[in-house]
């Protein structure tokens, strides 16, 4: 037998010996904490090349200085080893520790603060100074945070959601107390024979009539959308169509309240949208234009394409929105004006919102700024393949 062959199987021999008591070690530590199981890992490869080591050594027939040399050298290797296995431990036990304290407060109110990468001990998310993290770790911290984010935001539009729905049962509640009230009045004064003008009257009821009915399409169409039961027939309609018909369906408002419309079709394109759906939000954004446009005043309908979508901007002169209410324009029930007065054609608030609805069900998108006195709405749309 060769002297490689015999050094091979001494040295491994004494290093399996040592591996496998380590072996032992580690289920008898089963349920411990990672710091002691670490520790364990390390000693018993240290010990493990070390008797390896002394071992061949031995068997080499060494001079007794020689091999005290050899066995003073294993110790101080062995010794320097174990202290780095110190640290190394006790960083994974701290990320560890950190990790499961996040996963604990992940559900939690209020919102924990994510963990930075690599280890809760740093303020920044930066890895540790002394680069003990390991790389999955790390990976899974990120993963958390993101996690977090990802909760508070889900955690925000359900407040917001369910701050609006409050509003609007309230709201609601109160736009349909007001002419329900109305029409009772009206209906018994017809029936004791007290009312001076039953013609005028009738018009009057018929009018409360036709606004608790646009409430109830308003409100119908609002939970369709949210319970995401809106179906679209799409169609390929050319943005002239949806512009005329918007402007001649308004048209009879405007008169009425002395608004000046008008419209204007740059491009010939057209764009597949469902033509009933779609209509409704565009005539909706004008209307809503009317009635915020004082007499005298001209809402203005264009259509255009832009960056590879085609566009359909209502501008008004309604003098422009504060800039605190910009974002709550598209939220369900916002009027912009905490009063609920009663007006016609006004429904409880949700024009807008249902605007918002349809055109992200066609997977657009609608956005409002102010402009020098008043404000445009634009919707975008994507424009289908040739």
């Amino acid at each position: 037998m060769s002297d490689t062959v015999l050094i091979v199987l001494i040295g491994g021999g004494c290093a399996i010996g040592v591996g496998v008591l380590g072996l032992i070690a580690l289920r008898a530590l089963r349920g411990r904490s990672v710091r002691l199981k670490l520790f364990t890992v390390s000693m018993a490869t240290v010990l493990a090349v070390v008797a390896g080591v002394l071992g061949t050594a031995q068997a080499m027939f060494l001079s007794q200085h020689d091999f005290g040399v050899v066995l003073v050298v294993c110790v101080a290797a062995g010794v320097v080893a174990l202290a780095m296995a110190v640290p190394l431990a006790r960083g994974v036990t701290a990320d560890s520790r950190a990790l499961r304290t996040a996963l604990r407060n992940l559900g939690e109110e209020p919102a924990y603060s994510p963990i930075p990468s690599g280890t809760a001990r740093h303020a920044a998310p930066s890895p540790p100074a002394a680069g003990l993290a390991t790389a999955e770790l790390d990976e899974l911290s990120r993963e958390l945070t993101t996690t977090a984010a990802r909760l508070a935001e889900s955690r925000e539009r359900e407040r917001a959601l369910e701050r609006s729905r409050r509003e609007l049962v309230a709201w609601v509640s109160h736009d349909l107390r007001t002419p329900l009230a109305g029409l009772r009045a009206m209906a018994e004064a017809l029936e004791d024979g007290v009312a001076t003008d039953p013609l005028r009257y009738h018009t009057q009821i018929r009018m409360s009539v036709d606004r608790l009915a646009g409430m109830v399409d308003d409100l119908f169409e609002m939970s369709r959308i949210h319970a995401g039961a809106l179906r679209l027939s799409l169609a390929r309609v050319p943005l002239h169509d949806l512009v005329d018909e918007a402007v001649v369906g308004a048209d009879p408002l405007a008169r009425a309240r002395g608004v000046l419309l008008s419209a204007d079709v740059r491009t010939p394109l057209a764009v597949r949208v469902d033509p009933k759906e779609l209509s409704r939000a565009l005539t909706n954004l004008v209307a809503n234009a009317i009635r915020h446009t004082p007499s005298d005043g001209s809402v203005h309908v264009e259509a255009t394409e832009r960056d590879g979508c085609a566009v359909l901007a209502v501008t008004d002169a309604c003098g422009g929105i504060p800039d605190d209410d910009l974002d709550r324009v598209f939220e369900v029930a916002w009027r912009g004006t905490p009063a609920r007065t009663p007006e016609p054609l006004a429904g409880a608030g949700l024009g807008l919102a249902i605007v918002r609805g349809i055109v992200e069900a066609h997977s657009g998108e609608v956005d409002v700024r102010n402009v020098v006195g008043g404000c445009r709405f634009e919707v975008r749309l994507p424009v289908p393949a040739v």
